[in-house]
């Protein structure tokens, strides 16, 4: 379900209807009148992620070591 922005060229009112993405636009206005109603193009909110969890090394293993332990030491 999404929220969409609707504007009434007849009575100049401006309201909201929420509606699956899948309906047409709203054709009527809450004044009754049919034909004046267009849909408004509003800019979606911005998402801010908070806390952990939410950026790429955060959950980045590490990386392997190189554990070489020289077992030769050096006498023959």
């Amino acid at each position: 379900m999404a929220t969409y922005d609707y504007h009434c060229n007849t009575c100049g009112k401006d309201f909201e209807h929420v509606q699956s993405m899948k309906d047409d636009a709203l054709t009527e206005c809450l004044c009754g009148q049919k034909g004046s109603v267009e849909r408004r193009i509003s800019a979606s909110a911005g998402i801010i992620f908070k806390g952990s969890g939410f950026y790429v090394t955060d959950y980045k293993k590490d990386s392997p070591t190189s554990t070489t332990t020289s077992s030769d030491s050096g006498t023959t």
